[in-house]
């Protein structure tokens, strides 16, 4: 298959050296010096369930050279979604699939908004997974996997052929008859996660194993599901206890992303995370005040640091 991957960062970095090692024509849609660095001596994945090195990786910051393609990886931050949906454009002109592995629970639509056409679907990635330095990316999870599906609930032949492939290549992939419950299933956890590592600045191994930090998730977990279901979808219900449990059990040195965000100056996905919590939370009358904390918090750095700004223009 022909893949671009759009955003060739911890996520589209790692789905996307597994898709190339396999075989796959994969071309990382990237920039600056991560850019010139896979371009120069290719992609490699370091972490605990094996290394890989893509040698010969294929890279450019121009999507209309080689468009068109099958399927579009997207997994750029949520503040990039439009810009990059437009970059999309000539990848898709053949009528190819896009699927979103961004954070959140609206990406497939704003994408389909700028496009025009419905050829962007949900999906979810589950990997924990930056970049570590230019050209390596470095993953903590030990299985990751990747879900997605078509808004109508079928079992369309783009979805499937993708999925056997990915399935292929070495990861677990699925096709859900209910990509908007899934992904929302994910966020209640992520909105959170993401909430506790930055303002705390400790990874999962301390947020969830401090019965304090623990209480604050609890309380964010709650909230997130309260959304959910006043927003219509059906979670189970124990998914408060669930996210509990299962965040118990991360990796001890795990943090979201948008930790890592933060740490580096860089601007933050907190409006399509937190934020959306809060917004819908008054949509909905329902109090959200773990959520609105972390949201008043972390907006100062919401737009990153202006020594980090200067250095990604210089890249």
């Amino acid at each position: 298959m022909r893949i671009a991957i759009m955003g060739a960062g911890g996520v589209g970095g790692y789905y996307g050296a597994t898709l190339a090692h396999a075989g796959h024509d994969v071309t990382f849609i990237a920039r600056g010096e991560h850019l010139r660095a896979v371009k120069a001596q290719g992609l490699a994945l370091r972490g605990p369930a094996g290394d890989i090195v893509v040698s010969a990786a294929k890279a450019t910051d121009n999507p209309k050279e080689i468009a068109p393609v099958d399927v579009v990886l997207f997994c750029v931050k949520l503040f990039d979604t439009e810009d990059a949906a437009r970059a999309c454009r000539p990848l898709l002109e053949n009528g190819g699939m896009c699927v979103s592995l961004q954070n959140g629970v609206d990406g497939q639509h704003r994408i389909n908004a700028v496009l025009g056409k419905p050829l962007a679907i949900g999906g979810l990635a589950f990997v924990s997974a930056v970049i570590e330095s230019p050209g390596v990316i470095r993953y903590v999870s030990t299985a990751p996997s990747i879900q997605f599906g078509e808004a109508d609930g079928r079992a369309s032949e783009r979805t499937t052929r993708f999925r056997d492939a990915c399935v292929a290549a070495g990861f677990a992939a699925e096709v859900v008859p209910d990509i908007r419950a899934a992904q929302w299933r994910k966020f209640v956890g992520l909105s959170t996660n993401a909430a506790l590592t930055s303002l705390a600045r400790q990874p999962a191994g301390v947020v969830y194993h401090d019965a304090d930090l623990l209480a604050l998730a609890h309380a964010g977990f709650s909230e997130a599901a309260a959304v959910a279901k006043a927003s219509g979808v059906e979670l189970p219900a124990d998914s408060v206890e669930q996210n509990v449990e299962k965040h118990k059990k991360f990796p001890a040195g795990m943090y979201a992303s948008m930790y890592h965000d933060l740490a580096r100056g860089r601007r933050l996905e907190l409006d399509s995370l937190s934020g959306l919590v809060v917004r819908a939370g008054r949509e909905h009358a329902i109090p959200t005040p773990f959520h609105a904390f972390a949201y008043a918090c972390l907006k100062p750095y919401l737009n990153g640091s202006p020594a980090a700004k200067a250095e990604e223009k210089r890249a």
